[in-house]
Order: structure tokens, then sequence, then C-alpha cells
């Protein structure tokens, strides 16, 4: 049994999710960037732009044809063929273009016979060219500090030969208590969350405690989930009380009332309730934006692609408290979403939502009939 002293502290107040957020803004500095393949860098959040040589250095034949001078071939058509005096070059996808050559004609668009060349159909300027630095224009990156690095990022700046890019990779320590399935199964979700949105996790769920994944010093976070209540074995908080500072113990948000935010040193420490429903609430809204500042990330555009959805039916809140319900699409009618818990959410609602909304705490929830912008789950 942990001593008195040991207990959580009482949260006497809840502190609105948007101060929480502006603290965390204020706060958080990005890590310090390295340079990495740009083949791993798979999620990672861009420290430098990305930019690459012009590509292809001089016009090019983006399909199989005839090069040639489109002017030549204006008055081309299939019963009045357009004589070609420069008979014109074969090339194949790939190929530059010969001197002259500003398009490429399909191959049936030009008749070559006994050494005289005819067009069948005019070609316009351009037709079947990729210009020089059409690809790549060495002066605009192809993509930008802060911007996050998609699959197809990836496979575009490997094909202009960009082999390396510098980026901000968050190393963030999640702990856990050993044998409780629940947060272990917390723990092990919003691991896989952080490496998708382009951090690396060390999951701790040994029974050192607490304190002793606070005082590593090798991480550049901790999450830390359960014992943010008011129980008698609850003392994640006042474990970080006394290894550290704490900033927010109780936020205005459900579920996830109970819990904390804090430092050791430089590190922040997110402390999410033992609840599945409430950690995963305190992470989607809290924990992404801390590991985004972390990463440097542009926040205005580092989000999950969310549908406006219609409710079929209305959804009660409670003002004063921002609250994450999960919507569930319905079977009939693909454009129209139902909210399945409220304040709690069970295991069965979490399975069967489709994603989540946000409702800010300012408002007494949305009406039937009402658009509302739905986040899929991790």
């Amino acid at each position: 049994m942990a001593a008195a002293s040991e207990i959580n502290p009482i949260i006497t107040k809840l502190t609105p999710l948007a101060d929480v957020l502006a603290m965390m803004d204020a706060q958080l500095r990005p890590v310090t960037p390295r340079a990495l393949d740009t083949a791993a860098a798979m999620g990672r959040v861009l420290a430098a732009d990305a930019a690459a040589a012009a590509r292809p250095g001089a016009a090019l034949a983006l399909i199989d044809g005839w090069a040639l001078s489109a002017d030549a071939t204006l008055d081309a058509g299939g019963y009045a063929p357009a004589p070609l005096l420069n008979p014109p070059q074969r090339v194949e996808a790939g190929q530059f273009l010969p001197t002259g050559a500003d398009s490429v004609a399909p191959l049936d668009a030009v008749k070559v016979s006994d050494g005289r060349a005819e067009a069948l159909a005019p070609v316009t300027p351009g037709h079947g060219v990729l210009w020089a630095g059409g690809d790549c224009d060495p002066t605009v990156p192809l993509r930008r500090t802060g911007e996050r690095l998609r699959g197809v990022d990836i496979a575009a700046l490997v094909s202009a030969g960009v082999m390396r890019v510098n980026v901000r990779e968050p190393h963030v320590t999640v702990a856990g208590r050993r044998g409780d399935a629940i947060i272990g199964a917390a723990a092990r979700l919003i691991s896989s969350d952080i490496e998708r949105r382009g951090g690396t996790v060390r999951l701790d769920d040994t029974e050192r405690g607490l304190g002793t994944a606070l005082g590593s010093g090798v991480t550049d976070a901790v999450i830390a989930i359960g014992g943010t209540g008011g129980g008698r074995n609850d003392v994640s908080v006042s474990t970080l009380v006394r290894e550290g500072q704490l900033t927010v113990h109780g936020i205005a948000l459900t579920p996830g009332e109970t819990a904390a935010l804090g430092f050791v040193g430089k590190c922040p420490v997110l402390l999410l309730p033992g609840r599945l429903d409430a950690a995963l609430a305190v992470w989607l809204t809290i924990g992404r934006r801390l590991l985004q500042r972390l990463a440097g990330s542009n926040i205005a555009k580092d989000h999950e692609p969310a549908e406006r959805l219609t409710l079929s039916r209305k959804v009660v809140s409670t003002v004063g408290l921002a609250e994450v319900v999960p919507m569930r699409r319905l079977v009939d009618a693909s454009d129209k979403v139902e909210p399945l818990a409220s304040k709690y959410l069970p295991f069965s609602a979490l399975v069967r939502a489709d994603g989540w909304i946000l409702v800010p705490a300012d408002s007494e929830g949305y009406s039937a009939g009402a658009q509302v912008s739905v986040s899929p789950w991790p």
C-alpha cells in the first residue's frame, strides 16, 4: 500500500483543454534534427525543405511516338494528310527529344512510306513531352519544413534522387504497469500511433515504476498510463511532483478528467488515466499535439483526414467539458453517423465506431441533421 504522502493530490479544478494545448504550444520545443535515409523516413516530419536538382535536364518523351514540330501538323486530317518536310524521329518514352521537336505524336498519327512522312492528325505543342525541370524545379521544394512525409512523398523523393532528408524524430517512452491487461493494451495502441506518426518508442512495462522511467534521461517525452486518480494505489501524479514539476492535474475533457501534465527538466510528461477510453481520448486530443510540437510539424496541416458527415440523432454534451464521442457510420446511409456512447465509452462502442468527434467545451452538443467532422480511430 502506498504511503499517505505518496497518494495523488486531490483535483480541485479542471483546466480547459484549450488552455492545456496553448500551454504546450508555448513551452514545448522541437527536438534536435537528424539526417535519415529517405526510404526509412515514413511518417517523419521534415526539419528542412526537401529539394531536388532540376529533373529532367532537357525535354524528354513521355510516350512512344514521333518527335516533331507541332506547327507542321496544323492542317493534318485523316482525309488530307499534311506532308512533313523534315522527317520525324521515332522516340521511345524516356528518350530526350531531338533539336527542333516540341511534341511527340502517337505512332498512328504519322505515316511513313518510301522515305516520305505525313501527319494524319494535328498535334498540340507539348503533347507527349516532359519539359526540362518538369519533374523537379530546384527553386521549389518537393516538401517543406514541418510537413510529414507520406508514402507517395518517399517514392517521389527517392525517384528524384533525394536519398537523405533532415527530420525530427521524437524518442518517446511509454510506461504502463505489467500485468494490467487494459493498461498494456492502451500502451501498445498509443505506441503504434506514435511510430505511425513519426516518433520512436521505448515501451516500458516493467515493474520498476514511473520514477525510474522519469529518471532515465534518454527520452524526449514520457507517456505514462494509469495511477492518475484518487485511489490508494494511484501515485503517478505524486511521483511526478517528487521527480519534477506538475503543471496540470485535472483536464476539462471527458473521458479523461484525471489526466495530468508536467515536466522533468525539459522533458514533458503526460499522465493518462488507466481506463482504455480515457487514455485514448487524452492521447488523441493532447498526446498527439505534444508529439507534433516535439516533431516541429505544421499544426495547421498535420491532422488526420476528417469526413464531414451528418448526425442521424443529436449529441448532448456538458458545457465546460470538451468531449470525445465515438461515431458509427449508418449502413443504409453512408453519409450519416450516429453517436454510440458518452462520458464512459465501453469496449463495444470503441470497436463498433468508425471514428470520433470532439465536442468543444463551449457547446451543448449537436442537433440531429448537423454536420460534424469525423476523424478515424488510430
